[in-house]
């Protein structure tokens, strides 16, 4: 079987600081310093110019927050960088991730189908700023809050995917107990309901509720994701207690899919899912 996988004592666990996309994040920071100081802009006038803070330009500097791509370009246009900042952009695009992730994070980008069953949490495809940060929050050890700032960046610039042309044919099946789930109070998890029953009304996107009444689930062995790329090559992802796994063995991606879709089989409708969602959402 080929399978690419993440060595746990090379990660330091998933919830540690990510060390080496934190030197990528300061080195950029120290650059853009640099490269406005050159061209003699305060940071109020190219925060002005990129319509951010002069407090936010000085997390940029100082790496305690990322900048998106389209402020990376625009910033290197602003401090005639002559495209020295544009060479950061996807190396501080990979540091976003966890080291564990970053090989899930390229495929979601190059994805024509996904098909995620999620058993603990909602996916992060589809979850709100509020739960996400109610999320990582929970996480023990605690993560630093650079961490979880950087994480939710993060997640805010995978759901580009949701939108992007050609659209991706998204499919998510999720446990009834992860909706349930009051994951920082009543109004985030409100708010998190409301976000699903708008996303699932897109013509792209599935979205259905494994009840938890069901005498049949097939996804008993928890939760999994299989990838179909662009060139028709698919892939397994699985995440569980600090290791991950990212599958290429023909074999396993097959089965993945085949065993998903029986799971899709079992599952409420997606015009029932929604219903049900909605039914969750008149409970709180």
């Amino acid at each position: 079987m080929t399978a690419e996988r993440v060595n746990p004592g090379e990660m330091d666990g998933p919830y540690a600081p990510d060390k080496a996309g934190q030197g990528v994040i300061s080195a950029f920071g120290q650059s853009l310093k640099t490269l406005r100081l050159r061209a003699g802009i305060e940071r109020e006038e190219l925060g002005r110019r990129l319509g951010y803070s002069a407090s936010t330009i000085a997390s940029f500097e100082q790496g305690r927050r990322i900048p998106p791509p389209r402020a990376i370009d625009r910033a290197d246009l602003e401090v005639d960088a002559g495209g020295l900042l544009v060479l950061w952009k996807e190396q501080v695009e990979k540091a976003q991730y966890p080291v564990f992730f970053q090989g899930m994070a390229q495929l979601e980008k190059q994805a024509i189908e996904l098909l995620c069953y999620d058993t603990l949490a909602v996916n992060g495809l589809l979850q709100t700023e509020e739960y996400m940060r109610a999320v990582l929050a929970m996480r023990r050890p605690a993560l630093d809050a650079e961490v979880i700032e950087q994480r939710v960046t993060a997640r805010l610039t995978r759901q580009a995917i949701l939108d992007r042309r050609p659209a991706p044919l998204l499919s998510f099946v999720m446990c009834e107990s992860v909706l349930r789930r009051r994951f920082g109070g009543d109004d985030v998890l409100r708010g998190q309901l409301e976000h699903l029953l708008l996303i699932g009304q897109r013509s792209n996107v599935e979205l259905q509720v494994m009840p938890l009444s069901s005498e049949e689930n097939s996804g008993v062995d928890g939760p999994f994701t299989v990838v179909t790329r662009e060139d028709g090559k698919k892939f397994l992802y699985v995440e569980a207690q600090g290791t991950s796994s990212l599958e290429t063995d023909p074999r396993q991606t097959v089965l993945a899919s085949a065993r998903y879709g029986i799971i899709r089989s079992q599952a409420l409708s997606p015009r029932e899912s929604l219903a049900f969602i909605e039914k969750l959402l008149g409970e709180l």
